[in-house]
């Protein structure tokens, strides 16, 4: 089983909330920046406020998938963190994915259709 390319330091994450450009809709958070490494890597924050346990493992799971299904979609080279607000434990796959997709088009990171 191939690796999924994650950030999980806590250091890198503090680093991207610092220096990337950031965008938020009524559901997700998204911070951008240019990478070291030449392939797209993801993390995700869902806090406390947005539910237990099992609710918040439930948007990270949605939100990862959202990310796999679009990956050849977005620039290579890429840090990216998605931070779930409450507001996102109500809303659907398809909601979260169009707003993942509208944050990818104000970061303009998507890549020109051929």
């Amino acid at each position: 089983m191939k690796k999924f390319p994650s950030i999980k330091k806590n250091s890198e994450f503090q680093k991207i909330y610092r220096s990337g450009t950031s965008y938020a809709t009524r559901l997700l958070v998204m911070y951008v920046r240019q990478s070291e490494y030449p392939i797209t890597r993801i993390g995700i924050s869902v806090s406390k406020k947005v539910g237990n346990s099992v609710v918040r493992h439930c948007i990270t799971r949605r939100i990862r998938e959202i990310f796999r299904l679009h990956r050849s979609e977005t620039e290579s080279g890429l840090d990216i963190i998605v931070v779930a607000r409450p507001a996102a434990k109500e809303s659907d796959f398809k909601k979260l994915e169009s707003a993942y997709l509208h944050l990818c088009g104000l970061h303009n990171i998507r890549k020109e259709p051929k």
